[in-house]
């Protein structure tokens, strides 16, 4: 992603965080860890770690080396408990909506937008993954199949069987 269109999407950051806090409090909740208060907390960190990605070109190297794959990698949480898949989707919908309010403003190519929408995609799906993956590390149910159908995760999450349990 450009210098210029990382920085009007970091300058939209008091709006990102609202949308994404809105948009937390319409995802359903599946467990305690799952509620708005809970994980409204931690959309600073995110938005930290997710602008430092795309400001570091060594992150955009091995994004691009990796084809987008990094979303394919990512696995679905076994038992469909993790609360940040919900948290996940809302921050997906709240970038995605800024970054085309903010493409709007800013004279480009259709090339140069798709690259920056692809490239937005593609780092908060290995953030996504990073954090999806550590917590499911801990969780007491990994090894459960899930009690409901899993939330859908953003940008392409697929299923992986639990541990010696047959798919259903």
């Amino acid at each position: 992603m450009d210098e210029r269109m990382l920085h009007a999407l970091e300058a939209q950051r008091p709006d990102i965080h609202r949308r994404w806090e809105t948009l937390l409090r319409v995802e359903p909740v599946n467990t305690p860890l799952g509620q708005p208060e809970a994980l409204k907390h931690m959309v600073d960190y995110t938005l930290d770690t997710l602008f430092g990605a795309l400001r570091t070109p060594h992150a955009r190297r091995r994004l691009a080396r990796s084809n987008g794959s990094c979303a394919a990698e990512r696995s679905l949480c076994p038992c469909g408990r993790n609360p940040l898949l919900a948290y996940f989707v809302a921050g997906e919908q709240a970038l995605l909506e800024t970054l085309v309010i903010v493409q709007s403003d800013l004279p480009d190519t259709a090339d140069h937008r798709a690259t920056a929408l692809l490239e937005l995609k593609q780092t908060l799906a290995h953030v996504a993954h990073r954090e999806i993956e550590t917590f499911c590390a801990v969780c007491q149910f990994r090894d459960q199949p899930p009690a409901h159908a899993p939330h859908a995760a953003p940008a392409s999450h697929h299923a992986r069987p639990s541990h010696g349990s047959p798919a259903a």
